[in-house]
């Protein structure tokens, strides 16, 4: 898209209607009940009207924005949902239940399921991670009886710190690749800081906040739920394998980039072009949706003698159609997004910020945050935090720890104060079943206790560093 020649307007101006638009969307939503999605499309184009882009211009950017986001989150949540599906109908959400309440017990349930969700979301992105760990904290849930937060919020909790801090999620990466970082130290600061941050800042106040909503049901989201026969459902390995596969195929891929980027491997070795084919998530998940077909699915219905027909293209319909809502109320949030960034709101805000002399790692963590509030996306505040920060640390002679805290900062920065401009704010709450009001007090109060304490104690290791 062409750049725009938007209207002059003072910056007080621009966050006055950035706030006056953020209002009106809670009223349309909360309110009138006009669905999300009309909601947000409606307010991002009076929003770009207001904010001094043409005419001519606005739905071009309602596009992009809507198209991007889409672009993206569509092809993550499409093979998700069908690989969570799959584990679902199958049995293999039951046979993972019952391995899991065995091992940690049924009183640790809640924390078994966030454990294995910071495994899960160590190279998977938030939103493609969660989807495929949906089937199990359902079935968890309906097993044990109780608030379907309680299973929830803390698996949430872990994909946010995940997604936030650590390599290879693209935040942290581009943070660390701007300043000059090293990836492995930013990895090892990013766990020193990360796994308090979750316990304390994550999975009790998810915990915490589970007891205020205690009789949350259970989503029916991936559909109506079916008990398997034992002997139908399929062994724990074939559900390990189908569930590991799209994390081997990422890690291949973040591997075989860092050697490129090292000039360990060229960029025209055979192995590290076939890793940026399969290793992208989004392909990664296709390919282990495709294997839970046929592992899952196909080979034990022959085996059993059973006809397939058309079952198999039901099954992924039915996997579809639920999430088509989430899709494209993501994309009208994006789109939203996209508005308020076109605008400049919070590149103003966050250079104004930058020339105010505060502290390095407090800069950092403010002009972030500023750049998070004002457009949503977490990759983008990261990005840019660090573009701004970047002289200031490059200037200042800092050791490799205290810039990897600076990075973990702004990191920090990125996952908390979330609101109706981030498509996730809509992805996540529409798949736990949650209404707006409900998705502010549940997934923006844990992102921005992550937020805080992670900047804390990035802050302490920043001064005994520095």
């Amino acid at each position: 898209m062409e750049e725009l020649v938007l209207a002059d307007r003072p910056v007080w101006l621009l966050l006055t209607i950035a706030v006056v638009a953020i209002a009106l969307l809670l009223v349309l939503i909360i309110k009138v009940r006009l669905h999300a999605f009309f909601s947000l499309l409606i307010i991002a184009v009076a929003t770009g009207l207001a904010a001094g882009i043409g005419v001519a211009d606005v739905i071009d950017v309602v596009i992009d924005g809507f198209s991007s986001t889409v672009g993206t989150v569509a092809l993550l949540v499409g093979f998700g949902a069908v690989l969570g599906r799959l584990i679902e109908v199958t049995g293999g959400a039951q046979v993972l239940a019952d391995k899991m309440l065995d091992t940690f017990g049924e009183s640790r349930a809640p924390l078994a399921l966030a454990v294995a969700s910071l495994f899960y979301g160590f190279p998977i992105f938030l939103d493609a991670g969660f989807i495929v760990m949906l089937p199990v904290i359902y079935t968890v849930a309906r097993r044990l009886g109780g608030s379907f937060m309680l299973y929830v919020l803390p698996s949430i909790a872990s994909f946010m710190m995940m997604h936030a801090l650590l390599p290879p999620h693209p935040g942290p990466t581009a943070a660390a690749t701007v300043m000059g970082a090293d990836i492995g130290l930013v990895v090892m600061v990013g766990l020193l800081i990360g796994l308090p941050t979750w316990y304390f800042g994550g999975y009790l106040v998810a915990r915490a906040i589970a007891k205020r909503f205690p009789d949350t049901p259970v989503p029916a989201l991936l559909g109506t739920p079916r008990e398997v026969p034992a002997e139908e459902r399929p062994s724990f390995g074939a559900i390990l394998l189908v569930l590991l596969l799209p994390l081997v195929l990422i890690f291949f891929n973040t591997g075989l980039s860092t050697l490129e980027q090292t000039g360990t491997v060229t960029d025209e070795n055979v192995f590290f072009q076939l890793s940026r084919l399969i290793g992208a998530t989004p392909v990664a998940l296709a390919i282990s949706a495709l294997t839970a077909m046929l592992l899952l699915y196909v080979l034990p219905r022959r085996r059993r003698g059973e006809k397939i027909g058309g079952l198999l293209e039901d099954l992924v319909d039915d996997a579809l159609a639920p999430v088509c809502s989430i899709i494209l109320i993501t994309g009208a949030g994006g789109a939203f997004g996209r508005v308020l960034t076109e605008t400049g709101i919070g590149g103003e805000v966050a250079e104004g910020l930058d020339a105010l002399g505060l502290p390095l790692i407090v800069a950092a963590y403010v002009v972030t945050m500023a750049m998070r509030i004002a457009q949503g996306s977490a990759t983008v505040a990261a990005t840019t935090g660090a573009s701004i920060m970047a002289p200031a640390v490059l200037a200042g002679d800092f050791g490799s720890v205290a810039v990897a805290a600076i990075v973990i900062a702004i990191g920090a920065a990125s996952i908390g104060w979330s609101h109706v401009n981030d498509s996730g704010f809509w992805l996540i709450g529409r798949f736990c079943g949650f209404d707006t009001v409900t998705t502010f007090k549940t997934w923006s109060v844990v992102g921005t206790t992550i937020s805080l304490l992670a900047f804390a104690l990035s802050a302490v290791v920043f001064t005994i560093a520095a």
